[in-house]
């Protein structure tokens, strides 16, 4: 009798082993394999909606360039450089997009007297990478990207970083570690990975606990090397010194405008923060253009980073 017992124990162990480990396995692949939109689709998009003009970009001074990570692969970037100056900005797309969806915003800064850098994040566009991370390994890609613009552009060197969702938390805890930009712009960023994979569980999957979050963090520990619990820009958010515009939209459903909130509220020194009424997830410029740059060179006018000719241009 007792060995029966045993031996039905160890059957419904191995069971109950078995079926965790492949929750935990299917939760990790779809963050760490996350389904990306089709690029083709992406460029159609842009080019429709006319934020991305084919004859501007043959016509523009750039440079294509292929820069090395420390994560050990190459990231491919752009150099955009429609102007004679030493002020640039490096612009970070979302999770699913590639640089094709930051050129509108290149288009806002070249108005605004910046050239740009635009760059695809790892597993996204032309760069090499596995896996997405959220954040976690892409912030040391960003940095590769600053490093390589600085050798480009010299010692005079004055840029900026602006992101959008992922990207902008990318910006954010790139920003916790190496605060050395001039001003950040994070556009919709989540303001820690774990609430927001949580939330969209609870928003869009029958799960409402937490448990398939904590076998995801366990399998992707594992099987991709760090925590989720380290994807945390709130925590970053006190350690940045220089202006941080924080921008969203009271209708995202996606990344809920409080978590921008909450960041502003533990930013200390020099900050803005901007709710559009208009526009869902990450739609805040494609909804409100004129109102969105200008509240870009508002900030960059009330922090001096706007150059004097730019400033009698946009006033």
């Amino acid at each position: 009798m007792n060995k029966r017992f045993w031996q039905v124990s160890a059957i419904v162990s191995s069971g109950l082993a078995v079926a965790v480990a492949g929750v935990g396995i299917a939760a990790s692949n779809r963050l760490m394999y996350v389904k990306k939109k089709d690029e083709s689709l992406i460029l159609e998009r842009e080019t429709t909606a006319k934020r991305y003009d084919e004859v501007w970009y043959a016509q523009v001074k750039k440079s294509e360039r292929w820069i090395e990570s420390e994560n050990g692969y190459p990231i491919k970037a752009i150099f955009l450089e429609p102007h004679n100056t030493n002020r640039y900005v490096i612009i970070c797309h979302g999770v699913t997009e590639t640089k094709v969806n930051s050129f509108k915003y290149a288009r806002m800064f070249e108005r605004l007297g910046f050239n740009s850098v635009v760059y695809d994040h790892r597993r996204h566009g032309d760069t090499g990478g596995k896996t997405t991370s959220f954040g976690h390994y892409e912030k040391l890609d960003l940095k590769a990207v600053v490093e390589a613009l600085k050798l480009h552009a010299g010692p005079d060197l004055v840029f900026g970083i602006h992101g959008e969702s992922m990207g902008a938390a990318t910006t954010l805890l790139y920003a916790g570690m190496e605060d050395n930009a001039a001003f950040y712009i994070a556009d919709c960023a989540y303001s820690d990975i774990s609430k927001q994979i949580l939330h969209v569980m609870k928003t869009t999957t029958p799960l409402r606990t937490s448990l398939a979050l904590k076998l995801a963090a366990v399998f992707m520990k594992l099987r991709d090397g760090y925590s989720i619990s380290t994807v945390s820009p709130i925590d970053a958010v006190p350690k940045i010194e220089k202006p941080v515009l924080f921008i969203h939209s009271v209708n995202d459903d996606f990344v809920l405008p409080e978590m921008s909130q909450e960041m502003y509220e533990v930013k200390s020194g020099p900050k803005a923060l901007k709710v559009f009424d208009e526009g869902t997830h990450a739609q805040s410029f494609n909804k409100n253009p004129e109102e969105y740059e200008e509240t870009v060179a508002d900030f960059l006018m009330e922090n001096g980073l706007l150059s004097p000719e730019t400033q009698k241009s946009t006033h």
